[in-house]
C-alpha cells in the first residue's frame, strides 16, 4: 500500500468512494478546489495504481481539521484509514500542526473506536450536525 499526495488525476476515483460512503458526498470539484488552496494536505491510499483511500484536512496556524477519511468498502478492515492518519499526522507535524480535530457521527462506532486507538479523544457534540439521516458529531481531538 502507498500513501502519497493526493493529484488532481486522483479526484474521480477518490469522488467514487466518497459517493460510495457518504450521504451527502463531496464532488469531484470540489477535491479539485481543496488541492488547489494552499491551507490543505490530501492524501490518498493506492493498492496497483488503484485509489483505495483518502484523506483529507484543513490547516489553521497550528490546528488541522480532518474534513474526510474514506476507504472503498472491498479494502475495509485492513488498516488502511489507521495508515492515512499516521501519514496525515506527518505531514501536519511538518507544516507547524500540533492539534488535530474532526467530526464523526455518534453512530459511526467502528470509526471512534479507531480514533481512539490513534489517541483521539471526544472532547464535545455538535448537535444535528450531519444531515441524511440528521445526527449529532463527536467533536475529537488529538495532540501531535
Amino acid at each position: 500500500m502507498l500513501i502519497r499526495q493526493m493529484e488532481k488525476t486522483d479526484t474521480s476515483q477518490v469522488a467514487e468512494i466518497e459517493k460510495e460512503n457518504f450521504t451527502m458526498p463531496w464532488s469531484k470539484n470540489g477535491f479539485d478546489e481543496s488541492l488547489d488552496l494552499d491551507n490543505t494536505i490530501f492524501l490518498v491510499a493506492e493498492d496497483e495504481g488503484k485509489v483505495v483511500g483518502y484523506i483529507g484536512m484543513y490547516l489553521s496556524i497550528d490546528e488541522g481539521e480532518i474534513t474526510n477519511v474514506s476507504v472503498a468498502k472491498e479494502y475495509r478492515r485492513q488498516r488502511i484509514a489507521t495508515q492515512l492518519i499516521e501519514s496525515l499526522e506527518v505531514c501536519a507535524k511538518k507544516s507547524g500542526i500540533n492539534r488535530i480535530i474532526l467530526e464523526v457521527r455518534v453512530s459511526n462506532t467502528p470509526a471512534i473506536k479507531a480514533y481512539e486507538r490513534l489517541e483521539f479523544k471526544s472532547i464535545g457534540i455538535r448537535k444535528n450536525f450531519y444531515e441524511k439521516p440528521k445526527e449529532d458529531a463527536y467533536i475529537m481531538e488529538v495532540s501531535i
